[in-house]
């Protein structure tokens, strides 16, 4: 196999670039460090279009690695909230940071090659090491901002929280090997579909307990406002997609892989949490005074769906839901840069949005059309997104569920029309001081918009890519009979 073709091409320049970055950091002067940033981008650039050119030669590491279609659009997703996040990052750390921009890059990095190895792991094993690969680096860069007493304890939670679901995760994870025999995931699907054990449901149970963290689902998902509200926010923009993705991307493996074994099993317990995280996602950010924590409830809310669509153990189902994280992550993280470019290291108080509109047309348009997406209106992605999960859903025999998240796609309107009111109906401060954003926050804010506003215009070539997709997934999905009902 040719590794620089190979399912692992993209990885390769992940390595290859956090080394490079990690020796120029120890050579350049204190007054060069901006160049580490561009080094950073180039690769999570470079890693994104090797994506394009791989090829997909099936199980890799001794079987342990599969290159799939689907680990290959999830790695598209994790290189892109990247890319999104550098963009936002590079003059923030320039100013503020400029000492420690050889760190941030390196875990940032480290962080995005962990998801990237994660989206075709065969191998319950490898599996964790991905996770801790991921997840250590984001303990460290969510308390990037250390002089900020709302960044360490943001930070703080996310690292405890953090410690209790790994624990959780190795415990179920140490079950599921003892019980099957083996650390393959296709052979602990192979014995799931074979033998009924109630300790093999307690460990997929106390699995998808630990990736619930991961997710920030009901009630695993208290480290979410805090967590967002004192981290930078370039970071954050990466944070509430990329880390959620990949462990959407861990369930499909581990649940859907081998025709739906585990599935069947904890289906119940999958539609319970897609129910409750929907309700309480969108009831905790009714009432938030601060723009940044709207957007984190708001977006516990949207794991619901995604729950929602892998509850179905479906082809239709799982590409769905592959649109719905593209979809997601250019609305959501481009919602956080707006978020940025507004306040900047001031806050995120919903007053620092009012008259937005006499400040800089080009940020309130930008955020109207970020949460009209993320309220499922048509003409923007979004609702796409949302149409096409309730329909997969639908199909799957979730006909309550549907209609419980449709109810609370109206009740969101809510609380994103705040935002949009502050925005545009309210007056000004005065004097008016108009904003500028810098170059790389403009560039990531019009990447997220072309493709907001490009998929809400003509979805079909990206339907059509996350269908193809999940008919080339590295497992057999068959249809699975259950209750409308938990």
């Amino acid at each position: 196999m040719n590794i620089l073709l190979g399912p692992l091409a993209a990885d390769l320049v992940l390595v290859i670039g956090m080394g490079s970055v990690l020796v120029t950091d120890l050579i350049l002067p204190p007054g060069d460090k901006r160049l580490l940033g561009w080094g950073a981008l180039y690769t999570l650039l470079a890693a994104l279009l090797a994506t394009f050119a791989m090829e997909l030669t099936g199980p890799a590491i001794f079987g342990a690695y599969v290159g799939d279609p689907v680990a290959l659009m999830f790695k598209r997703v994790f290189l892109a909230a990247g890319v999104l996040a550098a963009l936002g990052s590079l003059t923030q750390l320039a100013e503020r940071f400029e000492r420690r921009q050889g760190e941030y890059w390196v875990l940032l990095l480290s962080s995005v090659l962990g998801m990237s190895l994660l989206a075709g792991a065969r191998d319950l094993v490898l599996l964790v090491v991905c996770f801790e690969l991921m997840g250590v680096p984001l303990y460290v860069l969510a308390a990037w901002a250390r002089d900020d007493r709302l960044a360490i304890e943001g930070a703080l939670k996310l690292f405890l929280l953090g410690a209790v679901s790994s624990v959780t995760l190795l415990f179920g994870i140490s079950l599921l090997t003892g019980i099957c025999g083996s650390t393959m995931i296709s052979e602990v699907a192979l014995y799931s579909r074979e033998h009924t054990n109630p300790a093999l449901l307690l460990g997929a149970a106390l699995t998808l307990g630990g990736m619930g963290f991961k997710l920030g689902v009901f009630p695993f998902h208290m480290w979410v406002p805090d967590t967002y509200q004192g981290s930078t926010t370039p970071f954050v923009a990466f944070l509430s997609v990329a880390p959620k993705a990949a462990a959407i991307a861990a369930l499909v493996r581990l649940l859907i892989a081998g025709g739906n074994a585990l599935l069947v099993g904890v289906v119940p317990m999958l539609i319970t949490l897609a129910a409750a995280t929907l309700v309480m996602g969108n009831l905790l950010a009714l009432h938030q005074t601060q723009v940044k924590r709207l957007l984190a409830y708001s977006g516990v809310g949207h794991m619901g769906l995604l729950l929602m669509a892998l509850a179905t153990g479906t082809e239709l189902g799982l590409s769905m839901l592959l649109f719905y994280l593209v979809a997601y992550l250019f609305t959501n993280a481009g919602a956080f840069l707006v978020v940025h470019a507004v306040t900047g290291d001031e806050g995120d108080d919903l007053a620092l949005f009012e008259g937005l509109y006499a400040r800089s047309g080009w940020l309130a348009m930008a955020m109207l059309l970020f949460l009209l997406s993320l309220a499922g209106i048509p003409f923007v992605v979004g609702f796409w997104a949302k149409l096409y999960i309730f329909l997969a859903a639908w199909a799957g025999g979730l006909q309550w569920l549907v209609l419980l998240g449709a109810l609370l796609s109206v009740l969101a309107l809510y609380y994103y029309l705040r935002v949009v009111i502050s925005m545009f109906m309210r007056p000004p401060p005065t004097p008016i001081e108009p904003i500028v954003p810098d170059w790389g926050t403009n560039t990531a804010i019009a990447l997220c918009l072309l493709f907001v506003v490009g998929m809400g215009l003509v979805p079909g070539p990206f339907v059509e890519a996350a269908s193809n997709a999940a008919q080339g997934f590295d497992g057999a999905i068959v249809a699975m009979p259950r209750s409308t009902a938990p």
